[in-house]
């Protein structure tokens, strides 16, 4: 499948699915889910990342079990917005993703993600750096797919 425009996903998203939220590291993916209702993201497991044959059937069993009708991939842009090396392996992993799974995905802009989630853990969760090692992935995941959500919301 193409990566489809972020609002054109969303429109064809058949009732009653979730989307998947997807911030693949170059050690762990971060995974978030959405509610039916397209309102709301949360944090649901950090997978470690290897070769997408291996990780294939992960995807599938999650897809699944969770009525997954599209799936929304973390895009890391360069701080000024460019579309570096990071970018351009972030959009073919989410293309080769989305074709052996028979998804529809688009890619959402998440510079930042994981700093803000470090920021709201230490100041707001008193969390400890090994805790937020734990679970950074999985909320920037969350925190990146909420931005798609409320973006894409009619």
């Amino acid at each position: 499948m193409t990566l489809f425009n972020p609002h054109d996903l969303r429109n064809q998203l058949p009732a009653a699915h979730s989307v998947l939220g997807l911030d693949p590291g170059s050690r762990q993916i971060g995974v978030a889910l959405s509610d039916t209702a397209l309102m709301l993201a949360s944090p649901l497991t950090v997978l470690t990342r290897g070769k997408m044959k291996q990780m294939i059937p992960v995807f599938q069993e999650l897809c699944q079990k969770h009525e997954i009708g599209a799936l929304v991939v973390g895009l890391p842009l360069s701080l000024d917005g460019s579309f570096g090396p990071a970018a351009r392996a972030a959009s073919d992993w989410a293309n080769d993703l989305s074709e052996r799974l028979g998804l529809p995905a688009c890619l959402w802009d998440e510079r930042l993600s994981s700093s803000a989630v470090n920021r709201f853990l230490v100041q707001e969760a008193d969390m400890t750096r090994k805790r937020r090692g734990e679970v950074v992935d999985k909320m920037a995941a969350a925190y990146m797919l909420q931005g798609w959500l409320d973006a894409t919301a009619s």
